[in-house]
């Protein structure tokens, strides 16, 4: 009754079958039974060849690798060393054939893309921008390519539901914001290893609709495209997939065709959430140019706890420092679990393995947290500079060192939090120790703000409350109409009221 309905339950079928397979054949080879390595490759090459066989298509030459990238032999090129050492790889459409070209004595070029969804990144994209730092680091140049015209679909990755459309000024607005941030972290210049900036706009925005249907639409089949993992995911939770974004995959894979002729890129660099749209743009470009590209993918990052990296209670830790000034970026990795230390020293800082193997011998106790303060240092100044560390080490010795108080250098050393003008507080008029916790973004519901309270976790002055129904009088303020308040150990903000500071 269902057409498509029908469609995406076959290919679902197929999938999981091979998969299936993959499992039971990857089992027998881990205990070592008598499947080798190429006989198991080669029987799921066969089954992906057949897969491909029913949508009239031709799976690509270079299979990606089904191996962890920490069984590959050694390899030859610094870049593929460096991030196999630290932890970057998931996927490759060819680590072998991509080693051999980033071995050879010219320069390669490599892109990543961003979409102009924000004004900022946030900690979850810095780990594809450290790929890129390794990448210049090792002498090839970075392609930074800004979505200006995918922007204006929306990348259905992960998402449930569409992805707010913005106007052409708010792109705009985004993508300088967005500028500022690469240029802290790559070089750009006119240099053979110097970052470049590219906006697929340039060509998407005065795209021939039909044209590109003709000449690059049939070569793409619905039966593939309902086989990717962005659009199963949606549709298994029976949420609406445009007709808007279902191009998006189609315009990302013509992206790598463009700046294959354009720069002579290479090489796709992404998470994982996009190994179906890269694998697209390799196809793409084998079909329509006979160029031979290829696509590299780090692993999502989370926690040790299954968290996804970027996003804290408070919200997303963000990259620019007018959403998130540079101490509580520095809080934020000085924050970091026990069992991620090690992990994040490697991805997100550019300090030796050999020394952080040396420093892991001595991750525990006070040798942990002594680690913990130089991942945030490390991560604080290549983001903000060195220059800011100083006054964090003070602000945090402030308010985390031994017999602190809630003198006034505690509180000038706060994250002020302004009440409402309307709040007034007097003698006999307060406000609410719920309503403070709200307001401070401790507590993002009233119930939650109580439980706080119940687990003993809200301090005003440094004093435990210990009544959910306490209000907080004038009393409580100092002379410049300020109180200290607390949720835990780590998160402290200025509560200002400005009627109290007015009446004094």
């Amino acid at each position: 009754e269902n057409p498509l309905r029908t469609i995406c339950l076959f290919m679902l079928i197929l999938n999981t079958q091979a998969y299936s397979f993959y499992l039971r054949s990857n089992i027998k080879f881990m205990r070592g039974d008598m499947l080798n390595r190429n006989s198991f490759r080669n029987a799921f090459k066969n089954t992906r060849t057949f897969m491909s066989s029913l949508e009239g298509n031709t799976v690509v030459n270079s299979l990606p690798d089904l191996d962890q990238p920490s069984q590959q032999v050694n390899f030859q090129s610094v870049f593929l060393k460096s991030l196999s050492e630290r932890g970057f790889l998931h996927q490759c459409t060819d680590f072998a054939e991509l080693d051999k070209l980033l071995s050879s004595p010219t320069k390669n070029s490599a892109y990543l893309g961003f979409d102009a969804t924000a004004k900022s990144l946030h900690v979850g994209s810095l780990l594809q921008i450290m790929v890129l730092r390794h990448l210049q680091k090792a002498g090839h140049q970075p392609v930074i390519l800004i979505g200006g015209g995918t922007t204006k679909v929306g990348d259905p990755s992960g998402k449930d539901e569409s992805r707010q459309l913005l106007s052409q000024e708010q792109i705009q607005e985004n993508v300088d914001s967005l500028t500022k941030i690469f240029k802290t972290f790559l070089t750009f210049g006119d240099g053979p290893s110097d970052a470049i900036l590219v906006n697929n706009a340039d060509w998407l925005d005065n795209i021939n609709y039909l044209d590109f249907l003709r000449n690059y639409g049939r070569h793409f089949t619905i039966n593939r495209m309902l086989s990717f993992e962005s659009v199963k995911q949606r549709l298994a939770r029976e949420q609406p997939l445009t007709f808007l974004e279902f191009n998006y995959m189609l315009l990302q894979a013509y992206d790598f065709v463009e700046l294959n002729r354009r720069y002579g890129v290479k090489l796709q660099l992404g998470g994982s959430d996009q190994w179906g749209n890269i694998i697209s743009g390799v196809e793409l470009a084998r079909k329509i140019d006979q160029s031979q590209v290829f696509g590299l993918t780090a692993p999502l990052l989370t926690t040790s706890d299954g968290k996804k990296m970027g996003k804290t209670a408070a919200g997303a830790v963000w990259l620019n420092s007018d959403l998130l000034p540079p101490f509580d970026y520095w809080q934020f990795w000085r924050n970091t679990a026990d069992a991620d230390v090690i992990r994040f020293l490697k991805l997100f800082t550019e300090l030796s393995i050999e020394k952080i193997d040396q420093l892991a011998l001595g991750a525990e106790g006070s040798g942990l947290n002594e680690l913990k303060v130089l991942l945030a240092d490390e991560t604080t100044k290549m983001l903000h500079g060195k220059e800011c560390l100083e006054q964090i080490h003070i602000r945090a010795a402030t308010l985390f060192g031994k017999g602190r108080g809630s003198n006034e250098g505690d509180l000038d050393a706060l994250v002020p939090i302004l009440l409402d003008s309307e709040i007034i507080i007097s003698d006999t008029i307060g406000v609410s120790i719920v309503e403070l916790l709200m307001k401070a973004e401790m507590a993002t519901s009233k119930s939650e703000a109580r439980r706080l309270i119940k687990l003993g976790g809200a301090k005003v002055n440094d004093v435990k409350v210990d009544d959910e129904n306490q209000i907080l009088y004038r009393k409580s303020f100092d002379s410049k109409g300020r109180l200290k308040l607390s949720s835990g150990k780590k998160k402290h903000v200025a509560i200002i009221a400005n009627s109290l500071k007015e009446s004094i």
